[in-house]
């Protein structure tokens, strides 16, 4: 996995953040949860050619296959 982690600030809408948080609660899930599982999903299917990570791809497979 990763070694370190970053931050990254994003500015939405409070309506769609309150309704955001709300949902992921609803699911047991904080809202960071979601965004990096968002994230990996749209690396994997958006990266081309690019070699990712084994790491980044089984967790990806892996997440589809329990849905």
């Amino acid at each position: 996995m990763e070694n370190r982690t970053a931050r990254m600030t994003i500015l939405i809408d409070p309506i769609k953040k309150q309704i955001f948080e709300e949902i992921c609660a609803q699911q047991d899930l904080t809202s960071s949860q979601v965004i990096r599982k968002l994230m990996r999903q749209y690396i994997v299917e958006h990266a081309g050619s690019r070699e990712l990570p084994e790491w980044l791809t089984e967790t990806t497979k892996a997440a589809s296959k329990s849905q």
